[in-house]
């Protein structure tokens, strides 16, 4: 199989790396998502280069765009061929009045959880609304006046706590609203090809966790998307006005490596492969690497003990306050273990019990992050009690077939 990678040791985003592709469309109604699947192609053996994206197919979408005032929600992953999707438009003479920003920015380089003001594109003039700020999460009612249509495009990885979807789902709300269409221009996942972890217990719903759905869900934000619309999950059981550009020539089984990190700290596709597993660490004492150029793909602490592995946070982009700043710490290099083996374990707890025996400090070793991160409370207790990895993840089994039946109807794409 051909590999698209990421810059090794990028973790300042360059936006402008895309390749060119062909796109396709098809409206998300129920009737497209059920024909879908039965027309899609086993692409298990397929070569990934052949994978089209949802944004480049401008004669399917174009003509709604054309004499509204559009509104684009995209970051530094959404290229079309060689430009960025906003000047691509402009090109073409639609009128976009707006661009919505994300966590990390519209070009990808702030922090996670970083305030993110609103301000203006240098190349273009338009303006930029951050949603990750001064936004609130949710446009005002005075913003969703001067749009008519709004555009979303956007690289995900499928993660429950990585906070796009929520952004996505929070358009589709305001859309909904407002009375305003939404049109998601769809984009392979890379965790896509397999569902693991417990189900969010929505005591625990938080901005790092939004919906009903498993750690890995296993989705594109296309499919998610008319998932949140089909199951009523937006406030007061509003429904947006949602059309889905799928991609074409993709399924659950192929293996896409986006070739532009999706943000600063998953600067390589092993980093996406370890991010369910080693994101756990966010909600405890540990360091996951932020702050080195190899974040999510180790993890430390100055007093892990037995481990000639070492590395010292530091202030970079992306990560400007990392957690154990300027500490050495000792621990686990998790760079070099095969593609194959991470997703053997898929959403692995084996790290986090680890380090938790290490440290040996008792329940000091979490903080009041982990539930929200894990979605539920009896994995902090289990791990306290010294339950295994499979013993914990044999809890969450029935969460995961109850939800590959329940988001069955909304999937675009052949599942494995």
């Amino acid at each position: 199989m051909k590999k698209v990678l990421f810059p090794l040791i990028s973790l300042l985003i360059l936006p402008f790396l895309f390749p060119a592709c062909l796109f396709a469309k098809k409206e998300a109604s129920m009737s497209h998502v059920r024909s879908s699947l039965s027309s899609a192609k086993d692409l298990s053996t397929h070569d990934e280069s052949s994978v089209t994206m949802g944004a480049e197919r401008f004669d399917q979408y174009l003509s709604a765009l054309e004499g509204r005032r559009v509104a684009v929600m995209s970051n530094q992953t959404g290229m079309v061929g060689d430009v960025h999707l906003v000047d691509a438009l402009v090109e073409r003479g639609i009128k976009v009045v707006a661009i919505f920003s994300p966590e990390h920015g519209f070009r990808g380089t702030a922090d996670a959880g970083e305030h993110v003001s609103s301000s203006v594109d240098e190349k273009t003039g338009i303006p930029i609304w951050s949603l990750y700020g001064d936004g609130g999460g949710k446009p005002s009612a005075e913003r969703m006046a001067e749009v008519d249509v709004l555009l979303f495009d956007m690289q995900d990885v499928g993660l429950r706590f990585y906070t796009y979807y929520i952004s996505m789902a929070r358009l589709m709300d305001a859309c909904a609203e407002h009375g305003k269409k939404m049109i998601v221009l769809d984009r392979p996942n890379p965790n896509g090809f397999y569902v693991d972890g417990p189900l969010l217990n929505m005591k625990y719903k938080s901005g790092v966790g939004w919906l009903p759905i498993p750690v890995v869900h296993g989705m594109t934000l296309g499919e998610l998307a008319l998932m949140i619309n089909g199951e009523k999950w937006l406030p007061e059981g509003r429904v947006c006005d949602l059309t889905v550009v799928p991609c074409e020539n993709y399924t659950h089984q192929t293996r896409y490596e986006p070739p532009i990190a999706p943000s600063p700290n998953l600067p390589t596709i092993q980093s996406i492969y370890l991010y369910p597993s080693t994101c756990l660490f966010e909600g405890t004492v540990m360091s996951l690497g932020r702050g080195t150029s190899f974040p999510f793909e180790a993890y430390g602490h100055p007093d892990y003990k037995g481990s000639d592995f070492s590395f010292t946070p530091r202030s970079v982009p992306g990560a400007k306050n990392p957690p154990l700043l300027n500490q050495k710490c000792f621990g686990v290099d998790l760079r070099n273990i095969p593609h194959e083996k991470i997703w053997e374990k898929g959403f692995d707890l084996s790290y986090i019990i680890d380090a938790y025996h290490n440290l040996n400090i008792g329940e000091a070793f979490f903080t009041s992050f982990f539930e929200k991160l894990i979605g539920v409370d009896y994995i902090r207790e289990d791990i306290m009690a010294g339950k295994s990895t499979d013993a914990i993840k044999a809890k969450w089994a029935d969460d995961v077939k109850q939800f590959k039946q329940q988001r069955r109807p909304y999937l675009l794409y052949k599942e494995i």
